[in-house]
């Protein structure tokens, strides 16, 4: 497979940023919480979270256009397809976790397995490497019951640091 691993571009990528959202989004709740985390991760995904959503991102890339990466193949059209992202959050924002955050992570099913995401997993590392941070860490939430994810975090030399908890607002 003929992969390029580049910075997201908002003018042609932008769509299709967004389409790998929903695959990303609608991913969180299969088989890691049953019908109501599925459901509630489908039902955010409405026009208005498309657009705040979109315009984050636009904000994000403002600070570094590197912080979303994008894996684009030929489609066989004479253009591209986006297979995956990486979304780490820019510099300004490393206090929060006091380290890198990788935001997400998210390759289309059918490149899954081709190194697509080694190569996402690669560029995220790399930048993060680059930021001026509290702690050289690069952090990132995944749930516990998503076995690829975690196989594919271990993998890569992530352990488990502290455990997230939430409430209902």
């Amino acid at each position: 497979m003929d992969v390029t691993i580049r910075p997201y571009d908002p003018d042609r990528d932008r769509a299709s940023l967004w389409e790998l959202k929903t695959g990303f989004e609608t991913g969180l709740g299969e088989g890691t919480g049953g019908d109501e985390k599925r459901a509630a991760y489908e039902a955010k995904l409405d026009d208005a979270y498309r657009a705040d959503w979109l315009d984050w991102v636009d904000r994000c890339v403002a600070d570094d256009e590197r912080c979303v990466t994008v894996a684009s193949a030929p489609d066989g059209d004479g253009g591209e397809s986006l297979l995956g992202y990486a979304f780490v959050l820019p510099e300004r924002l490393a206090f929060v976790w006091d380290a890198a955050v990788l935001n997400e992570l998210y390759v289309v099913p059918a490149a899954r397995g081709s190194g697509v995401a080694d190569d996402l997993m690669d560029a995220a590392i790399a930048l993060a490497r680059e930021q001026s941070l509290p702690l050289d860490r690069l952090v990132l939430d995944v749930d516990r019951e998503n076995d690829r994810a975690n196989a594919f975090y271990d993998r890569h030399g992530f352990a488990h640091w502290g455990e997230m908890v939430a409430r209902e607002l």
